[in-house]
């Protein structure tokens, strides 16, 4: 799996050196990540639907927890160790 980098040091999926520890993860347009279930993840990616982006600013990336919270796991995917 590619190494995936993010600076969101409170998400249940970051570790040491911006890297995120997701077994998976879902980016998608902030339009569609706004109007999405927080539950509707990775695991979930066949229902989501295609579309573009003009921009990076445009996108999200779907699979963020904040650390602690009665979320983990709500989504199936795991961090990795």
């Amino acid at each position: 799996m590619p190494k995936i980098y993010c600076n969101i040091n409170n998400c249940h999926y970051w570790s040491q050196g911006n890297q995120c520890g997701a077994s998976e993860i879902m980016v998608t347009s902030d339009a569609f990540a706004s109007q999405a279930p927080d539950d509707l993840d990775a695991s979930d990616h066949v229902q989501f639907p295609q579309m573009e982006a003009n921009q990076c600013m445009e996108t999200c990336c779907k699979t963020f927890v904040p650390a602690y919270s009665d979320q983990i796991g709500v989504d199936g995917v795991t961090k990795n160790s």
